[in-house]
C-alpha cells in the first residue's frame, strides 16, 4: 500500500483488523483521511505518520491503541479537521500544542486513561464544534478553584457539544463563563461525574437552543432556578445526585418537548408540581431519594406515554387510583420507601408493557391482585414491607419472564404456588410472613391437607350458602333483564358487514369462546379496545377484536375496517373470519396469530430473527402492501404501519393487520386529506403537516420500519435528540459507515461471509432511505421495493453459510 502515493483517503474501518498501524502509511504523502475506528489495532500510532502533514482527519476510535500525544502536535497536523480516538488506551495528557490546529473542528478523546490539565487556551480553536473529553482523568488548574478553561472554551462560539463528564474536575463554574456565546449553537452541555461545587449558574440558561443538559453526579447545592424553564428546546435535563436543596419549580413545566428529567438523589422537598404530569414529551421521571411529601398529582395517571416512573424513598402519601392502568407505555415503576396506603389497585394488570415494578416499603394492604398475573412483560416485582394480605395469586405462575419476586414482610397466607418462576425462588422472596405454607426450601410450614378445624368448615358452609342465595337473586334479577334485553336488541337490524363469503359468528359464542372475555384471554389492547384469544364450536383458535364503543370515532373505524376487509384477500393480510355486532358491541373475529408481532420479536430477550428472517418478513409486508396499493380497482392506504401492526403466524409468515385509519380511494384519485393521525415516528412528513394521504406516506412509513427492523432501534429511541433521528442516523451513516448503525445481535465478525452480509445490509439501508426521501414524489414504489428485496433476500439465501430456516 505504501507505493499508492497518490491515494487521498483509506477507510478500513468496521473490519475486525488486528495488529498495529503499518509504518508504511507514511509513505502515503498526499494522504487526507484516514479511517480505521471499530477494529482491534493495538500499538502506538507510528511516529512516521506524523509527517504527514496533509492529514485532515483521523478517525482511530474503538481500537486498542495505546501511548502518548506528542507535544509538537499541532505543527505535525496544521491542516487536522477532526481527530478521533475515543475507545482506545492513550495515556499522558492533552499536548497544550493542540490549540494551534486552528482548523479542528471535532476533538474526540473521550474512553481513555488521559490525565493531567485541560489545555487553558483551547479557546485558539475558533472552529471547534465538537470537544468529547469523557471519561478520562482529567484535571483543571490547582491554583484556581473554578473550572478556567471553560472560560477559553466560550470564545469558540461554533461549538455544539461540550461531553467533560466523569473526571476529576474540581472547583466551580467561572462566574464570567459567558454561557451566552453559546446559545446559537451548543445543543449538549454535559459535566456529569465530576466534583463540581457551587450552584448552577442562572446564565447557564441562556443556553437557549440546548437539547440535553447534565451535570448529575457532582456536588452542586442551592436551589434549582427558576430560569431554566426558559430553556424551550431541551429535552434531557439530569442533576441527579448533587446536594440540591428547595422545591422543584414549576418553570420545569415550560420544557414542552422534555423527555428525560432526573432529579434523584438530592434534597429537594414539598410537593411534586401538578404541571409535570401534563409534559405529554415525558417519558423518564426520575425523583427518587428527596425529601418529596403530599400526593402523586392526578394529572401523572393520564400521562399516557410515560414509561419510567421512579418516585422512591421520599415521604410521598395517598392511595393509588383506579386511572393508574392508563399508563399502559409504563414500562418502570419504583414507588417503594414511601407512605403510601390503601389497596393495590386491580388495575394495575392493564400495565402490559411493565418490567419492574417496585411498591415496596409502604404501607398497602388487602389482597394482592389476581390482575398481577397479566403482566406478562414483567421481571422484577417487590412488594415486601407492606401489609398485604390474603393468598399469592396463582396467576404470577404464568409469568415467564419473572426472575425476581419479593413479598416478605407481609401478612400472606395460604400455600406458595408451584411451577413457573417461583421454581428459582428462595426463602428471602417469603420471610416475615407467618401464615404461609409450602416446600421446605423456603422454610416454611408444610401445608396440611383436609386439616380444617370444625369451626372453620361451619363458618366456610355458612358462607357459602349465603353467597349461593345472594347469586340466586341475582341471576333471576338479571336473567329478566337480559331477556327482555335481548328481544328488544333482536328486533333491530344490524347489517352483515363483513358479507355472506364469511362464516356467521353470533355474540353468545364470542362470549362463549372467550369465557366471557376473561382477562387471562386477553392478549392485545389498542386505542380503540381490546383483544382476545377465543375458541369457536368447531374449535378453531380466533383472535376477538372487541371495539371499545365509548371511544369517539370507533363506530367509524370499526365500519371502515370492515369495508378494508371484506374486499381484500392476500396471504400477507390478517385474515378475517366474521364480524359480530350489535347496538352496543362491535367485534371483529379474526385469524389467531401464535406468534404474537414484529415489535415483540424485535425487543424480546427470549427470541431472535436472523437477517434472513428479518428480510422475509419486510418481503411479506412489502407484498402485502404492493397488494393494497395496486391488486385493485380501489386503492388501500394504511396509514398506520409499525411493527406492533405486522403479526406473525404459526410459520412465521408476516400478516399486515390494524386498518382502522386506513383510507379506500379510486385509481384516478391518489392523495386525500384526514385529521386521524397515525403513529409518531412511522409518519410522512407531508402527513403531518398538511394531513395528506397516499401511498407514498406508507411507503415512508415502511421505510422506517425497514430501518428500525435492522437496526433495532425505536424511531423515539433516547439517541434521537434534537435534529438527529433515525432517518437522518442511517442516511449520515451510508455508506462507508453503515455497519455502525446495525442491530449488533445480526453478524459477527467471525463470519466467513461477513462482508458479504454487510453488502446485503448497506443495500437494504439504501433501499429504506430512498423509501424515507422527503418529497413523495423522489420515493419509490412499493413494487420496486418488492422487487428489490426480493434480489437482496436471494443473493444472501445463495451465501452457503447463511441460515435459510424461519422459525
Amino acid at each position: 500500500m505504501g507505493n499508492l502515493s497518490t491515494l487521498v483517503m483509506i477507510d478500513i474501518g468496521a473490519n475486525n483488523l488486528h495488529g498495529s498501524i503499518p509504518t508504511e502509511f507514511a509513505k502515503l504523502v498526499n494522504l487526507k483521511e484516514i479511517y480505521l475506528g471499530l477494529n482491534n489495532i493495538s500499538g502506538q500510532i507510528p511516529s512516521s505518520l506524523y509527517n504527514i502533514s496533509g492529514l485532515e482527519t483521523i478517525a482511530l476510535a474503538a481500537n486498542e491503541l495505546s501511548g502518548t500525544l506528542p507535544s509538537n502536535f499541532a505543527h505535525s497536523f496544521p491542516n487536522l479537521n477532526g481527530l478521533y480516538l475515543r475507545l482506545n488506551q492513550f495515556s499522558g495528557t492533552i499536548p497544550s500544542s493542540i490549540s494551534n490546529v486552528s482548523k479542528l473542528t471535532f476533538l474526540d478523546l473521550g474512553h481513555n486513561f488521559l490525565s493531567g490539565d485541560v489545555p487553558r487556551n483551547l479557546g485558539n480553536l475558533q472552529q471547534l464544534e465538537v470537544i468529547n473529553l469523557q471519561w478520562n482523568q482529567l484535571t483543571n488548574d490547582p491554583s484556581t478553584r473554578e473550572l478556567s478553561f471553560l472560560t477559553s472554551l466560550s470564545s469558540c462560539k461554533h461549538l455544539k457539544r461540550i461531553q467533560l463528564g466523569y473526571n476529576a474536575f474540581r472547583g466551580t463554574f467561572p462566574k464570567s463563563l459567558a454561557f451566552s456565546n453559546w446559545s446559537d449553537s451548543l445543543d449538549v452541555f454535559i459535566t456529569s461525574g465530576n466534583d463540581i461545587t457551587g450552584e448552577i449558574p442562572v446564565e447557564i440558561s441562556k443556553l437557549s437552543n440546548l437539547v440535553w443538559l447534565g451535570i448529575g453526579k457532582n456536588r452542586l447545592s442551592g436551589s434549582i432556578p427558576h430560569e431554566l424553564g426558559n430553556m424551550r428546546k431541551l429535552q434531557k435535563l439530569t442533576l441527579w445526585k448533587n446536594k440540591i436543596n428547595g422545591t422543584i419549580p414549576e418553570s420545569l413545566c415550560n420544557m414542552e418537548v422534555l423527555f428525560r428529567l432526573d432529579l434523584s438523589e438530592n434534597q429537594l422537598s414539598d410537593e411534586i408540581p401538578s404541571c409535570l404530569g401534563n409534559l405529554s414529551s415525558l417519558r423518564e421521571l426520575f425523583l427518587d431519594s428527596n425529601a418529596l411529601s403530599s400526593n402523586i398529582p392526578p394529572t401523572f395517571w393520564s400521562n399516557i406515554g410515560i414509561s419510567t416512573l421512579s418516585l422512591s424513598s421520599n415521604f410521598l402519601n395517598g392511595s393509588l387510583p383506579l386511572g393508574i392502568g392508563s399508563l399502559r407505555s409504563l414500562s418502570n415503576l419504583n414507588l417503594s420507601r414511601n407512605q403510601f396506603s390503601g389497596e393495590i389497585p386491580s388495575t394495575i394488570g392493564q400495565l402490559q408493557n411493565l418490567v419492574n415494578l417496585s411498591l415496596s416499603m409502604n404501607n398497602f394492604e388487602g389482597l394482592i391482585p389476581q390482575s398481577v398475573g397479566y403482566l406478562v412483560a414483567l421481571a422484577y416485582l417487590d412488594l415486601s414491607g407492606n401489609n398485604l394480605s390474603g393468598m399469592i395469586p396463582e396467576s404470577l405462575v404464568n409469568l415467564k419472564q419473572l426472575s425476581y419476586l419479593n413479598v416478605s414482610f407481609n401478612a400472606l397466607t395460604g400455600k406458595i404456588p408451584n411451577g413457573g418462576p417461583f421454581a428459582n425462588l428462595t426463602a428471602a422472596s417469603f420471610m416475615g410472613n407467618a401464615e404461609l405454607c409450602g416446600p421446605s426450601q423456603f422454610n416454611v410450614a408444610e401445608c396440611r391437607i383436609g386439616g380444617m378445624k370444625r369451626k372453620n368448615k361451619r363458618r366456610a358452609l355458612t358462607f357459602a350458602l349465603a353467597s349461593v342465595a345472594v347469586a340466586l337473586v341475582v341471576t333471576t334479577i338479571f336473567m329478566v333483564w337480559f331477556l327482555k334485553y335481548r328481544k328488544i336488541s333482536r328486533q333491530l337490524p344490524i347489517p352483515d358487514l363483513i358479507g355472506q363469503s364469511h362464516q356467521r359468528i353470533s355474540y353468545y359464542e364470542v362470549v362463549r369462546g372467550t369465557n366471557n372475555f376473561d382477562e387471562a384471554n386477553l392478549i392485545g389492547r389498542g386505542g380503540l379496545g381490546l383483544v382476545y384469544k377465543g375458541t369457536l364450536q368447531d374449535g378453531i383458535i380466533v383472535a376477538v377484536k372487541v371495539f371499545n364503543t365509548e371511544v369517539q370515532d370507533a363506530f367509524r373505524r370499526f365500519d371502515l375496517e370492515c369495508e378494508v376487509l371484506r374486499n381484500i384477500r392476500h396471504r400477507n393480510l390478517v385474515k378475517v373470519i366474521s364480524s359480530c355486532a350489535n347496538l352496543d358491541f362491535k367485534a371483529l373475529v379474526l385469524e389467531y396469530m401464535p406468534n404474537g408481532n414484529l415489535d415483540a420479536w424485535l425487543y424480546s430477550h427470549n427470541n431472535f430473527l436472523d437477517l434472513s428472517q428479518r428480510l422475509r418478513v419486510m418481503i411479506d409486508v412489502a407484498s402485502a402492501m404492493e397488494y393494497l396499493h395496486e391488486g385493485h380497482s380501489f386503492v388501500v392506504v394504511h396509514c398506520d404501519l409499525k411493527p406492533s401492526n405486522i403479526l406473525l403466524d404459526g410459520d412465521m409468515v408476516a400478516r399486515v393487520s390494524d386498518f382502522g385509519i386506513s383510507k379506500l380511494m379510486t385509481a384516478d384519485k391518489l392523495i386525500a386529506q384526514t385529521k386521524t393521525l397515525g403513529t409518531i415516528g412511522y409518519m410522512a412528513p407531508e402527513y403531518g403537516s398538511e394531513g395528506l394521504v397516499s401511498t407514498m406516506g406508507d411507503v415512508y412509513s415502511y421505510g422506517i420500519m425497514l430501518m428500525e427492523t435492522l437496526t433495532r432501534k425505536k424511531p423515539m429511541d433516547d439517541l434521537f435528540i434534537g435534529e438527529l433521528s433515525l432517518k437522518r442516523w442511517v442516511f449520515e451513516s451510508l455508506p462507508d459507515r453503515v455497519m455502525d448503525v446495525v442491530d449488533a445481535n445480526l453478524f459477527s465478525r467471525q463470519d466467513e461471509q461477513f462482508s458479504f452480509k454487510e453488502t446485503c445490509f448497506k443495500l437494504v439501508m439504501e433501499l429504506a432511505s430512498q423509501c424515507t426521501s422527503e418529497s413523495p414524489q423522489e420515493r419509490i414504489s412499493m413494487k420496486d421495493v418488492l422487487v428489490r428485496l426480493n434480489k437482496i433476500q436471494t443473493n444472501l439465501l445463495h451465501c452457503p453459510t447463511t441460515s435459510q430456516n424461519r422459525m
